[in-house]
């Protein structure tokens, strides 16, 4: 499977900081994540800067509560790929399970309190592992985030919108087609690829690349 190209390793890993909670180290990052985004020609790198130059004009009061109010009080923008197709069944256990094993096949173990579906953790995967195959079999999850932010005009919809034009083919439009998409059943990596580092690692995602 191809693997994907280093512009798009720094969208992803750029991309993983700015789902995760917004902690100290964030806010002193963000001028970084911006550098590093300035050589990168795909139009997501510009999504991503929008993000970034309008939560460096919030207070860190500010930006923990944006993240919250987004994230942590509705599942309605769940960053856990598995419960937008899988909910809370016996499948998502099982989908779970899958993540885990996909992290090992390239060399990494997944180290804490989330699940291994957590958003900025794959992405963070994706990066390192120069495959963006994770992100394919689970687009729909990741297009009804996409539209579910964007249709409240909520501040992180770029950063999805940036993260779905990194796939091939057209985004769809509404949460009919996206759902259409996952029943459509998503392409499947079967060839391990070897992992790639950039910019440090998660702390949930740990291993020597192999």
């Amino acid at each position: 499977m191809k693997r994907i190209s280093d512009d798009i390793a720094i969208v992803y890993r750029v991309a993983a900081a700015c789902l995760a909670y917004p902690d100290a180290e964030f806010r002193t990052d963000i001028a970084e994540f911006d550098r590093a985004l300035g050589p990168v020609r795909h139009p997501a790198a510009a999504r991503l800067r929008e993000f970034l130059g309008a939560t460096a004009q919030l207070g860190d009061d500010q930006r923990t509560a944006a993240y919250v109010d987004t994230f942590d009080f509705t599942n309605r923008h769940s960053l856990y790929l598995t419960w937008w197709t899988d909910g809370d069944t016996r499948n998502r256990g099982q989908a779970l399970v899958r993540f885990k094993d996909r992290y090992r096949a390239h060399g990494f173990d997944f180290d804490g309190d989330e699940l291994p579906d957590y958003l900025p953790a794959v992405l963070e995967f994706s990066a390192l592992a120069r495959t963006d195959a994770l992100l394919l079999e689970h687009r729909p999850a990741l297009e009804l985030l996409r539209i579910a932010l964007s249709e409240k005009d909520n501040a992180f919809a770029p950063v999805l919108t940036g993260l779905c034009e990194t796939l091939p083919g057209p985004s769809p439009t509404d949460r009919a087609q996206a759902r259409a998409m996952a029943r459509s059943g998503p392409p499947r990596e079967t060839v391990g690829l070897e992992p790639y580092g950039h910019l440090g690692m998660l702390p949930l995602l740990t291993g020597d690349p192999r």
